[in-house]
């Protein structure tokens, strides 16, 4: 029989499933690493928080389609077999499943579950994938590391700046495996801009700017959608809703997707992109926290994120950046870059990123090989050395869910593992905050988990309902 109990765990018994012993130092992973020779054969047994959308993907991806690895339990607040879509989605999107109907039928041995908190009383689990709503990674990861599972939790890994941080320190402190879903970091692309940025070949860089260019991927009338309606049968609202404050169901409002544009839920397109664009710069340039951070908005609504914003960062030096590194983020508009710094003849793409550094300039973007300007200054390097890295990346045909599950099973860690995830995520998610508090220079102390603003300060943590709290996150 599957198990299809509700939110009827107690507080008691959640708390003692999610953080028994969660930060005790020299507590080890409840399911030991295996020799590199036993990693050949054995199979891991995964739970997949998050069965339909993204999730799919994620289960598939781990599993490879259940060839490689076992998906022993899956979970999903939607039990429908598909139903209707919002009209916003794009055919990619349209083409993963709506609700758990298809999981169940891909992997007929999995147990399933609405309440992850059920799943994780399961005892043959091995790893879990978080592929929740962006307010509910924190909550479901801290659970599952409590217990010693290795997690993938999808991009951003938090919503706040807080539970990243956190996330970070129990996962060095239970020792586990952890992988961010920022999938590009396993790729030719990035890997090689990354070796360009460290070579030095352009100097220090000295500004950046990363974008997406294109409009939300939410309605513009998000926030006036059809008025609250019957919760679909199925559906759990009261767990989908989890640690966020309850408010009536709303078809196509929230569930699925469109949850990206509310401040609630979601992070808005630069917590759903950053994590992404972001990337190449945040890991060439090897940036920790930002000294400051400064954003400009399309228009402010209290609910819901902008159509588009810019926000400028300031960093201290790196081995790769100068002092006073400026950084900016843009989406929703054609990015705001300096004309002088746009290499004549170039139309800058859809999205992607670019360096300014001493000695020339650098685009990257997504599965293409890095691009130098001035061409005729690089014109050699760019078809000598560059093209051979770029082609030597790509032979190695990375996997980013392998990764994960390879470095589990031969006792490493991930290539994006919290350990550099987390931070990525801080910086991405202090850009969140300065879009709710526009036109307002916020100083940033790292250490302290704090600005020189009140106001923002109080949005570096947000507040879980009653009955959600965990003290991890206290």
């Amino acid at each position: 029989m599957p198990h299809t109990s509700s939110s009827k765990l107690t507080r008691r018994a959640f708390t003692k499933l999610s953080v028994a012993g969660a930060l005790g130092a020299g507590f080890t992973a409840a399911f030991p690493f295996v020799s590199r020779a036993a990693s050949a054969t054995r199979r891991l047994r995964i739970a997949c928080v998050g069965a339909a959308g993204k999730g799919w993907d994620d289960m598939i991806g781990v599993s490879e389609d259940g060839a490689r690895h076992d998906i022993v339990a899956i979970c999903d607040i939607d039990h429908r077999d598909g139903g209707e879509q919002p009209a916003n989605l794009k055919s990619v999107q349209l083409a993963r499943p709506l609700g758990i109907g298809a999981a169940r039928r891909q992997f007929p041995q999995a147990k399933v579950y609405r309440d992850f908190r059920r799943l994780l009383e399961q005892r043959d689990i091995d790893a879990v994938t978080v592929s929740t709503p962006d307010h509910m990674h924190a909550t479901v990861a801290l659970s599952a590391m409590a217990l010693g599972k290795h997690v993938f939790v999808q991009k951003p890994l938090s919503q706040t700046v807080h539970e990243a941080r956190v996330m970070r320190e129990v996962a060095a402190a239970r020792r586990v495996v952890t992988q961010m879903g920022n999938q590009n970091h396993s790729g030719a692309g990035y890997r090689c801009a990354v070796q360009v940025i460290q070579s030095g070949a352009i100097g220090k860089i000295k500004a950046a700017y990363s974008w997406v260019s294109a409009p939300p991927v939410w309605p513009d009338n998000i926030a006036k959608l059809a008025s609250d309606e019957p919760v679909p049968a199925g559906i759990d609202w009261d767990l989908w809703i989890g640690v966020a404050k309850p408010r009536p169901y709303r078809q196509h409002a929230y569930h699925n997707f469109n949850w990206r544009a509310w401040k609630e839920y979601g992070t808005g397109m630069l917590g759903d992109v950053g994590c992404h664009v972001m990337d190449p710069v945040v890991w060439g340039l090897e940036l920790s926290a930002p000294r400051t951070v400064q954003a400009t908005v399309s228009e402010f609504h209290p609910e819901v994120y902008p159509s588009w914003n810019v926000v400028k960062y300031e960093f201290a030096a790196t081995r790769f950046a100068t002092d006073g590194f400026r950084y900016t983020w843009s989406d929703g508009r054609k990015p705001p870059v300096d004309p002088a710094h746009i290499p004549a003849g170039v139309t800058l793409p859809a999205s992607a990123s670019l360096l300014i550094g001493e000695k020339g300039s650098m685009i990257s973007s997504p599965g293409a090989a890095p691009r130098l300007y001035p061409q005729a200054n690089f014109q050699d390097y760019s078809l000598t050395v560059v093209k051979e890295m770029f082609a030597g990346f790509a032979a190695e045909k990375r996997d980013h869910y392998r990764m994960w599950t390879d470095a589990i099973l031969t006792g490493s860690q991930a290539n994006s593992s919290f350990e550099y995830a987390g931070p990525l995520t801080e910086i991405v998610m202090l850009g969140t905050i300065a879009q709710r508090i526009p036109d307002r220079t916020l100083r940033w102390k790292a250490s302290a988990l704090s600005f020189d603003d009140a106001a923002a300060t109080q949005l570096v943590r947000r507040q879980y309902r009653k009955g959600w709290e965990i003290p991890a996150l206290s």
